[in-house]
């Protein structure tokens, strides 16, 4: 999908069509994070605290019960 900037008063804005909102969750309410590695623009939900530590538990799980799988992907 290709967007071009839309003049908001001094700034810039981005419009994101309701379809992809509805897709990913996001509403009026939700807080995005924006961040850019110098060349890309990433605009994402800000995650929860609690998600972050689940998502920490499962991949810390993985990595004890697969380190050695792991280890010979990384090969």
């Amino acid at each position: 999908m290709r967007k071009k900037l839309t003049r908001t008063g001094n700034s810039l804005a981005v419009l994101l069509d309701r379809e992809m909102l509805e897709r990913l969750g996001i509403d009026a309410e939700t807080q995005l994070e924006v961040s850019t590695d110098g060349s890309v623009v990433i605009i994402s939900p800000v995650r929860s605290a609690k998600r972050d530590q689940k998502l920490k538990a499962v991949m810390d799980r993985a990595h004890q019960r697969y380190a050695g799988v792991f280890r010979k992907l990384a090969k």
